[in-house]
This record gives C-alpha cells, structure tokens and sequence, in this order.
C-alpha cells in the first residue's frame, strides 16, 4: 500500500471514531450550537482528519481541532486565528499554494508538508484528558510509520511536543521489548531505555534535536492568538522554524 492509500485509509478510520465521549459530544454541541458569525455553517463536528502531501518530509504537528475553526470546516488550522496566523507562513516558507485557508474547497495544496494533531476532536478549553491523549496516539504512530519520507517534525507548543515524545518512547519500547518488561516489573519506569533516551528533550521555541535515526524535531510557540497576539509569537520567529524545516529536510537527502 501506497503512503498516500495507506493516510487515506488512516483518515477514513479517524473521521468514524467515537473513543472518548465526552470529545465527540463537545463536538456535536458546539456544532449543534455554532457561534453567531458562523450560523450558517453546516459545521464539521466530527474528528479531523490530516491534511497535507502524504510523500512529505516535514510533518507538523499541533495540538487539536479549535472548536469554531477545525470542528467547523474539518481541516486542520483551518478557519480560526491560528490559521490564519499559519498558513500565510507556509505559504511564504513555500509549502503551501496559497496564503488563506478558509474551508476545505478553498483549493490550499501543501507542497512537502503533513499536518496533524495528537487529538483529532475539539476538547473542552483545549484541554485534553490523558485518557484521550492515550486513545489518539495510535492514529500518530500508524501516520509516521505512513510517511515513509518523513524528515523533520516540527511540534507547536508543549501538548504536541509531549505527545510526540511519548510516540517516540513507544518506538522505543518495541525495539527494546524485553528490558522494557524488565523496568516495568520493576516499577522502574525512569530507568527504562526508552524514558532515558530523550531525558534531554527539553521545550522551548526554537529548539532541535537530531533522532537516533537521523530524523530531525523542532519546537514552535503554539500559534493560538494568545502567544501571537501579546508578542510571544511573531511571524518572523514562526517563518524562521519553517525555513529550518525546509533546509533540514533538503539537507537530509
């Protein structure tokens, strides 16, 4: 199966899955609800599927679905302040085809790039529970191992840097099964190859680590309108993570 059946197919298993109930019914109360300026929306309220150029070689990662952007057009960064914030910097980064993103007919290509989150579905005050974080992960670790180009991971803000920690602690598990069931029976869960192989990584914007298996991570400010807004985030800190994803990827062959 090609990456692109095989992120299709993902896709199709995500938009239908109904794990964490107290998610889907936000969803479907908050499309049921709408906000005022989107009445006449047929809102999404569903779990978001990815978007993006399944031969990529940078995947970013963000958080979750915002409740009246996501879960209202059924795109990633699609329809809310942090996409409008995104896709003007991918565009001038050179991974997408156009500056807006506003539904998913609007036309957006991306070039090189896939975007997802590590929770499909809206949580209430974009909080998610562990338990749904748990429930979402295997979706992520399916999606890598889809990417057969993948090169860099760029991670926005501190929920997807986790997340993509913990998927890389997985990995780690399955190759080092058995002294993984030792430090389990243990309890000794730090002492774990896989706890200790990323005790380093650390967030902060701008940050980079090289993976063992030569991939490269990135770490961005989540582009919500409370870091872009008050200064913490600016376009040009944002661009220059993009252009480092870019060279990254290039220079990885």
């Amino acid at each position: 199966m090609s990456s692109k059946e095989a992120l299709a197919a993902l896709n199709t298993r995500v938009m239908d899955c109904n794990l964490c109930e107290r998610l889907r019914t936000h969803c479907l109360s908050i499309a049921e609800k709408k906000r005022r300026a989107y009445m006449d929306w047929q809102y999404w309220g569903r779990p978001v599927p990815s978007f993006g150029d399944p031969d990529a070689r940078v995947l970013l990662l963000g958080l979750a679905p915002g409740a009246h952007g996501s879960n209202r057009t059924g795109r990633p960064f699609t329809g809310d302040g942090s996409g409008d914030f995104l896709y003007p910097v991918l565009h001038e980064a050179g991974f997408a085809s156009q500056p807006h993103s506003v539904s998913r007919e609007d036309g957006m290509k991306l070039r090189g790039i896939w975007i997802t989150s590590v929770v499909r579905c809206a949580p209430p005050g974009n909080k998610p529970l562990p338990e749904e974080l748990k429930n979402c992960a295997p979706f992520l670790d399916e999606e890598i191992a889809a990417l057969t180009e993948l090169r860099v991971i760029v991670c926005l803000g501190k929920i997807a840097f986790d997340g993509f920690l913990a998927h890389l602690k997985r990995m780690a598990a399955q190759t080092h099964h058995e002294r993984e069931e030792m430090c389990l029976r243990r309890g000794d869960v730090s002492a774990s190859p896989a706890a200790r192989g990323f005790r380093g990584f650390v967030f902060a914007h701008g940050a980079e680590y090289k993976l063992p298996d030569g991939r490269w991570l990135l770490t961005s400010y989540h582009p919500s309108l409370q870091n872009t807004n008050t200064g913490k985030l600016t376009r040009e800190m944002f661009l220059k993570i993009f252009e480092r994803a870019r060279f990254l990827a290039k220079r990885a062959g």
